[in-house]
């Protein structure tokens, strides 16, 4: 059996920017965004990718044609083979029913009914009925695909059945907390023998949605929502929250069944409705939100506020279910410093976020759910290097194109780990690309930038001179698992293999990997084994023996706004862009002449 998964529309962006305004800052707020392919061959996942990896725009929601063409020849089958097309949004009849009446009785004017109406009308016979899906797969492909073949999965089961399958399909309690689905924004329950048994009283609507106010408090900083939320993380740990959090206080309220509602809920301003109620909360301003003091606190409160609710929701979670295993997905479950947390604080042996957490996962999830692939439980998680990989030839052609700005070294296989790691006992930045791209939104390892972390200004060298971002921003460290006890407090985790939690560096390791721990002396770990990354395995093991430093700083291979580079020429050219030093592509050392 085949099963094809994607997310993205043709549409979406021009039809939220003229419906929605979510233009600019706000471009990245709408449905569809991390449009992604997924490929599924007899149960097994053979290929994805998703779609700004291969037309260069980040967080792209444009329908994934490079990805969903790419998917399709890895694998050498034809759309006309495909069994089961799964889309990871289902806006059925019933449910398109509650949401016109959840506008009809909401508290709006009467013109402001109409209105929201009116736009749910366009959105809906434009761009995400079933006629509208038809329609747009045929525009983009060419394939008039049977009626029968189009699966629409509620988008809420297609980030839990990502978690599900990715985490080896066993059975778990659940909790989903995104943005938005169709019209709810976190729903919780189990998953016992590949069914789904919803707890619907604890379910929070759209208009209660806790990341949507995440989001919107990353807006009233300064950057941009449903993108930058892991700044508003990182700088929550440069203050301390109020002792009194007006966000708890004022905007966040506790109910029973793990239910919170949030003020400002039904605001006819939408999210904007906020602005001024934070800035009377924290007394700011628009010259105060340029501050980093203040922000650095807004942003503690907003982490506290996120931490306090979903362990709340927890709570609930455990009293209705006796499995011991939880699976946390959704765009909210990105913020590993809370997931460390609801970890540590719960009954809850161990808690699974995949590399597919946040919406690359859902075109993961939707084939899984449609094409009802479960039921073969295993030990091993799947791997996330499920992109694009390129030969010899394709590397040197790369190269030759660019041989008046490039010199290169080939190198024996057994000798890139050696030669890498002698670069990098030196305050060297080096760019590392190697086998399949990774899937989802972190670099693991193989297109990514590597440094020494055993040198404290590390940090600001790849910020300013390669990154182009905030000064306030860590880094992360992978580490072999077998030495990661040894060097971070793991509490109940033995592995972190995809950077989604954080853990203490141990007091003995602040002065040897400073490079790699943010200011509050954590670190968001990722873990790797030889059998799950042979190559950056053993460029680890001869770093270690060599400096006796256990780990490596680990960032993506981009700069600021760009998506992570997936070919050799995205590589070559984003190494010539910024101050790198050095870049191994394959066996390949390369250097700017």
């Amino acid at each position: 059996m085949i099963v094809l998964g994607y997310n993205g529309f043709t549409d979406g962006a021009d039809t939220f920017g003229r419906l929605y305004g979510a233009t600019g800052i706000d471009r990245h707020s709408i449905l569809g965004h991390d449009a992604a392919v997924s490929l599924f061959v007899d149960g097994e996942l053979v290929a994805a990718v998703e779609e700004e990896r291969m037309n260069r725009e980040k967080k792209t929601s444009d329908f994934p044609a490079g990805s969903l063409r790419w998917c399709l020849n890895t694998a050498d089958v034809r759309l006309d083979q495909v069994d089961v097309i799964a889309f990871p949004w289902s806006f059925s009849g019933d449910v398109v029913d509650t949401m016109i009446q959840d506008i009809s009785s909401s508290g709006l004017s009467v013109e402001q009914k109409f209105d929201r109406l009116r736009r749910f009308g366009e959105l809906y016979g434009g761009l995400v009925c079933r006629e509208a899906l038809h329609a747009d797969f045929k525009r983009r492909t060419g394939y008039d695909l049977p009626a029968d073949k189009l699966v629409p999965v509620p988008h809420h089961f297609a980030h839990l059945m990502c978690g599900y399958y990715l985490s080896g399909e066993q059975d778990a309690a659940f909790l989903v907390s995104d943005g938005r689905a169709e019209r709810l924004s976190s729903v919780m329950g189990e998953v016992r023998d590949g069914e789904i048994r919803l707890f619907e009283k604890s379910s929070i609507s759209v208009n209660h949605s806790l990341a949507l106010l995440f989001g919107e408090i990353t807006r009233y900083l300064g950057f941009m929502p449903n993108n930058d939320e892991y700044k508003v993380m990182g700088l929550a740990a440069f203050a301390e929250p109020p002792s009194e959090n007006p966000l708890l206080r004022h905007v966040a309220a506790l109910h029973e069944d793990g239910r919170y509602a949030l003020a400002l809920a039904n605001d006819p301003s939408g999210t904007r409705g906020y602005y001024p109620l934070l800035d009377r909360l924290f007394g700011g301003d628009e010259r105060r939100r340029e501050e980093t003091e203040f922000r650095a606190t807004v942003a503690a409160a907003a982490q506290q506020m996120v931490e306090v609710v979903t362990e709340h929701q927890l709570r609930a979670l455990e009293a209705g279910s006796d499995l011991d295993r939880l699976i946390y997905e959704g765009g909210l479950a990105l913020n590993c410093v809370n997931n460390s947390k609801l970890l540590e604080n719960s009954r809850f042996t161990d808690i699974h976020v995949s590399f597919g957490a946040s919406d690359p996962g859902v075109a993961i999830g939707a084939a899984v759910y449609a094409g009802r692939l479960k039921g073969r439980s295993r030990s091993v998680p799947a791997t996330p290097y499920l992109g694009p990989s390129y030969s010899d030839g394709q590397l040197l052609g790369a190269l030759r194109d660019r041989a008046d700005r490039v010199d290169w070294t080939e190198l024996d296989e057994e000798a890139v780990a050696e030669q890498t790691a002698k670069l990098l006992t030196e305050k060297n930045v080096v760019g590392w690309f190697q086998g399949r791209a990774e899937y989802g939104p972190r670099a693991l390892g193989n297109r990514s930038i590597l440094a020494n972390p055993g040198f404290a200004d590390i940090k600001d060298i790849i910020n300013t001179r390669v990154k182009h971002r905030e000064p306030f921003r860590p880094f992360a460290p992978v580490v072999l698992e077998s030495d990661a006890a040894r060097v971070f407090d793991m509490g109940k985790k033995a592995a972190s293999p995809y950077m989604t939690f954080v853990f203490p560096v141990r007091p003995e390791f602040h002065d040897v990997i400073p490079g790699a721990m943010h200011v509050d002396g954590t670190s968001r770990v990722q873990t790797v084994t030889a059998e799950s990354n042979p190559k950056l395995a053993e460029l680890l093991r001869v770093f270690t023996e060599l400096t006796d430093v256990p780990c490596l700083v680990n960032t993506s291979f981009n700069v600021a706004g760009e998506p992570i580079v997936c070919s050799p020429g995205d590589a070559l050219d984003c190494f010539l862009h910024t101050e790198i030093d050095h870049l191994v592509l394959g066996r390949f050392l390369v250097v700017k002449k």
